[in-house]
């Protein structure tokens, strides 16, 4: 009951948070710092974040089914190895510090958002993936879902924009497509993560409940958007959460340092 005062603040920022997932991913970089205003200890932080970000993940992924801007079967493959690779990622983080890690986001970040901006990316018109053979789909797919997911088992913030650019610049899908299949890998992943936290009684239900109708509403919102608007809306939207993502990396090296 302690933390119920901090809703008032929490949901809008929640809202926002999956506003921008919806579309770009990325969320988590302004979802999880919103419960640390709480004063909640870091493992009801995390564990109360993904419940509220999986019921909104859940939301958007199936309005981008709805509207055929998924390719169920990669997405499935991509979700299903991103596990496995988030298991070793884990593992990694493990052996590696952390300011290594963040160190090493520090310099491929400026470079995917250079990628982005140079790239003429004629999978923006639908179509261009088809051209895969799909045995060669099948295996970018893993391939995509392998990094993703140490990515994601070792570090976190950002899994969904970076799957994002992979769908879009490896697979060929437009954009619009690419963020339909993330936010499929994005479900499996933050399913898998809630069920640990959840057995693990790191799940704060009296505040995750409340906010998830706002990351609801937020992630419908911005999924309506991306499907209405596609690239136009998208690729502006990665850029601010790559900057988003960047500006927090090193706030944390900062505050490590």
């Amino acid at each position: 009951m302690e933390y119920l005062h901090c809703l008032f603040y929490l949901c809008p920022l929640v809202f926002i948070a999956g506003f921008i997932d919806s579309s770009a991913g990325g969320g988590g970089v302004i979802s999880i710092p919103a419960y640390m205003l709480t004063g909640m200890p870091a493992h009801l932080v995390f564990g109360t974040n993904k419940l509220t970000m999986s019921i909104g993940t859940a939301i958007a992924a199936g309005r981008f089914l709805k509207n055929k801007a998924v390719d169920v079967r990669a997405a499935l493959i991509t979700g299903v190895i991103a596990l496995l690779g988030a298991a070793l990622g884990a593992q990694l983080a493990l052996l590696l510090s952390d300011r290594t890690f963040r160190v090493m986001l520090i310099v491929a970040l400026p470079c995917v958002a250079v990628f982005q901006a140079f790239q003429r990316n004629k999978a923006d018109e639908r179509g261009g993936h088809e051209s895969i053979p799909a045995g060669k789909r099948a295996a970018l797919a893993s391939l995509i879902g392998f990094f993703i997911g140490v990515y994601d088992g070792a570090i976190g913030p950002g899994t969904g924009t970076l799957a994002i650019i992979a769908f879009n610049a490896l697979m060929r899908y437009d954009l619009k497509t690419a963020s339909g299949n993330a936010k499929i890998l994005n479900l499996c992943s933050n399913i898998a993560a809630l069920v640990t936290f959840a057995l693990a009684g790191n799940v704060l239900f009296i505040i995750g409940l409340p906010a998830a109708a706002f990351s609801v509403a937020g992630n419908y919102l911005g999924a309506g958007f991306a499907i209405k608007k596609g690239a136009k809306f998208i690729r502006p939207m990665l850029f601010i959460v790559l900057g988003l993502l960047l500006i927090k990396v090193i706030y944390d090296l900062y505050q490590m340092a």
